[in-house]
């Protein structure tokens, strides 16, 4: 039991039984989906969401069912066909400013309210570049990482 726990602290990450890290982050694939409490369609249904590319996280796996958490915290079990490996962020806080260059002082393409849900295309150490596609048109541009739900700390995408 010793070594197992070492093992795990020592490389800091799971590998879950089809080969990919534990956790990991994904998205949704449709616009509704039923959040199980349980890894069956047979467990009663916790939660539904009803935004298609919303991102999560797989905290563990069962079978083909997905344990996964949401943005506010809220924890339960989908079907991995329910599942999508495009990577989105999802905006937090506050209202930001989407810029044309990872720089503070670059030019404002757009201001993006919480809740927006965005495409991640490439990340800096500080900043991540994201696109957004509405009813007003398609907005690439940089964000502030701290300001984006869906990526790790320490995690790069060129």
């Amino acid at each position: 039991m010793l070594i197992r726990f070492f093992i795990i602290f020592l490389f800091g990450t799971v590998f879950a039984s089809q080969g990919q890290l534990l956790p990991r982050f994904v998205s949704l694939r449709s616009a509704s989906i039923n959040m199980h409490v349980g890894p069956g369609n047979n467990y009663p249904i916790e939660w539904r969401f009803i935004c298609q590319g919303l991102p999560v996280e797989i905290i563990a796996e069962f079978d083909t069912w997905r344990r996964i958490r949401d943005h506010q915290g809220t924890v339960g079990w989908v079907h991995k066909s329910l599942l999508s490996g495009k990577r989105m962020v999802i905006v937090m806080g506050s209202i930001q400013n989407l810029h044309g260059k990872p720089d503070e002082q670059s030019e404002i393409i757009a201001r993006i309210e919480p809740g927006v849900v965005a495409t991640m295309l490439e990340t800096q150490p500080n900043w991540c570049k994201i696109e957004i596609r509405n009813d007003q048109g398609r907005f690439k541009g940089w964000v502030s990482r701290k300001q984006v739900w869906g990526l790790y700390a320490n995690e790069s995408k060129a």
